[in-house]
């Protein structure tokens, strides 16, 4: 489990669940494996409370499993839920896209392109989970752009799911998905450059469905990553 820097506000519940969300969300743990919390308090030393809130709060959106008298796991990777992650995000993120076709400051359209810039470096890394984190932070800078963070917060939530499938494709095809995910935000950014609302929209759902083409392929690969 890779541990993270712990914030000078955060408490104990927040920090363990932080830690947990990125080490389920990158596939440090994987899917189906169990979670000891005694470990995890020692690793953290932390005291057990704080780690079994946590854990009760992941199993609130199907990230853990608890099993009374066994222990809790990391939930398997759930297809239906992942389809209506993407359907909440790509419902939500064609309104984004138009709002910013009718004009964002520069210095938003300046944070994409240095963005992609950075994503365009860490290709070469295969650094999955800086990747994620550079893919994420250019849908969350769209979003700030029309002054719809607080919306982002929510989407981010149920993301999860969806990042854990993105993680395991990376795994198995970094170089071809990773220049996918890059060709697809400059395209993105070009779009709304020239606010083209219909081509940002094009694009954004060509971006948002690449994992249904992968999805077989994964399947077959990771079977006992799946629900």
């Amino acid at each position: 489990m890779k541990l993270l820097e712990r914030m000078p506000t955060e408490n104990a519940r927040n920090y363990v669940l932080r830690i947990l969300l990125y080490n389920i969300s990158n596939l440090i743990l994987e899917p189906g494996q169990k979670l000891s919390e005694n470990e995890i308090a020692e690793t953290l030393n932390i005291s057990r409370t704080p780690i079994r809130e946590a854990l009760i709060e992941l199993s609130k959106i199907d990230l853990v499993e608890i099993y009374p008298q066994r222990g809790s796991y990391v939930s398997k990777i759930n297809f239906n839920i992942i389809e209506e992650s993407r359907f909440l995000r790509l419902v939500i993120e064609k309104e984004i896209l138009t709002l910013m076709c009718q004009g964002v400051e520069q210095k938003y359209i300046d944070a994409l392109r240095e963005n992609l810039e950075q994503e365009k470096k860490c290709a070469a890394t295969n650094d999955i989970a800086q990747q994620l984190f550079l893919d994420n932070t250019f849908h969350k800078i769209m979003y700030e752009s029309v002054g719809k963070i607080w919306t982002y917060g929510i989407i981010s939530t149920q993301m999860v799911h969806f990042d854990r499938l993105r993680a395991l494709a990376l795994t198995s095809i970094p170089s071809i998905k990773s220049e996918r995910t890059i060709q697809d935000h400059e395209n993105i950014l070009y779009a709304i450059e020239h606010k083209d609302a219909e081509l940002c929209e094009m694009m954004l759902t060509k971006h948002l469905t690449r994992h249904q083409h992968e999805r077989q392929d994964l399947l077959e690969k990771y079977p006992h990553f799946f629900k």
